[in-house]
């Protein structure tokens, strides 16, 4: 039996994402993962990913170190990593904030932002709350919201 695990985290990204880096990223995304038996959401705001991704223990780490090691990625914070009796999402969801009609016609768009009852699809009272938050602008960074490290 497989143990299903997620993972929520919140990162930085370390340059502007535009429709067609976003759609680059959720199609080539959406290949890798099918393949591991990972599922889960993403949303996209001001520069911060938000993401809650699901499957197999194993993969879910491996995906998070690589997501941890992305050069698009920087600040990646974990907020959550925990065991789940089953799935979320089914397939992979997108949600952008006011992004224009191109990403909204993307398959698996959600307008999390815009609407609370795209929350209901998870089964944690918490994980609905940091969705909200991060909604609300928690946890999301600019890169030049940070001081610039030493060399």
């Amino acid at each position: 039996m497989t143990h299903l695990t997620h993972c929520i985290y919140a990162s930085a990204a370390s340059e502007p994402f535009d429709a067609a880096a976003l759609r680059e990223l959720l199609d080539a995304s959406r290949v890798l993962n099918e393949r591991a038996g990972i599922t889960g959401m993403l949303l996209y705001a001001d520069g911060s990913f938000f993401q809650v991704i699901e499957g197999p223990a194993e993969a879910v780490s491996e995906l998070f170190a690589r997501i941890v090691a992305d050069r698009r990625h920087d600040h990646v914070t974990r907020i959550i990593e925990e065991p789940i009796p089953r799935r979320s999402f089914g397939n992979w969801s997108m949600g952008f904030p006011s992004e224009g009609l191109e990403l909204s016609q993307l398959a698996g768009f959600n307008d999390f932002f815009g609407s609370a009852a795209c929350l209901t699809r998870l089964d944690a009272g918490r994980a609905r709350k940091l969705l909200a938050a991060f909604g609300a602008g928690r946890w999301r960074h600019r890169l030049s919201d940070f001081a610039p490290l030493a060399a």
